[in-house]
């Protein structure tokens, strides 16, 4: 269903637990989440899980999506297996559709040079540093970030927004694909961030309310 469908990059080795707040709510509140493979063969994650892709990655487009969600995995940092998937990433971004990336999916998309004229996050700078990326610069310690988009200091024609978030914030990047899909209302997005993040139980009182 174009507009509310979301699509995560699923592959081999991929963190199964970066994901999960945020596709377990977005499913809940009227989106669409459709796994997207290297292939439609059965992919194996970090935790051992087999997960059968709904599609291959040649055949998605950024007009059937209104968010692409790539996930940490080991083999972003063993090798360029996982390339085609931050180019995917580029031509969503161009075509202004978001994108929203955790662990090492960001060094995949430093790679591609997606992160030279964008505010971002991840593990550690140094991490990002080790790809040979020009976007140090644009680096924050945060929890997670998101980048508006629009026009690339580079005049590229990057325009779409994006989230990225380190490996241990999986709360934070969900609160930010939230934020940036109108999931919740600005109080009950912080509520909720407030209950999963800091197990405040007054939120609770938000939420239901």
């Amino acid at each position: 269903m174009p507009g509310t469908t979301v699509h995560l990059a699923v592959y081999d080795t991929f963190a199964d637990w970066e994901p999960g707040f945020a596709t377990a709510q977005l499913a809940r509140h009227g989106h669409t989440v459709r796994t997207v493979g290297p292939t439609t063969a059965p992919v194996t994650t970090m935790g051992g899980m087999r997960v059968q892709p709904d599609l291959a990655l040649g055949d998605l487009r950024p007009g059937d999506s209104e968010l692409l969600i790539l996930t940490g995995a080991s083999l972003w940092d063993t090798g360029d297996v996982l390339a085609p998937f931050a180019r995917t990433a580029r031509t969503f971004l161009e075509a202004g559709v978001p994108v929203a990336a955790i662990c090492g999916a960001t060094a995949g998309l430093a790679r591609e040079g997606l992160l030279d004229d964008r505010t971002h996050t991840s593990a550690v700078s140094f991490y990002l540093a080790a790809t040979g990326y020009k976007g140090g610069a644009r680096y924050v310690e945060a929890d997670a970030v998101t980048d508006a988009g629009g026009d690339t200091a580079s005049g590229g024609a990057s325009c779409g927004a994006l989230v990225t978030a380190g490996p241990t914030e999986p709360v934070a990047f969900a609160r930010e694909i939230f934020g940036l899909l109108g999931v919740f209302e600005p109080k009950k997005l912080d509520a909720w961030y407030r209950l999963f993040h800091d197990s405040d139980p007054s939120a609770y009182e938000v939420l239901e309310g």
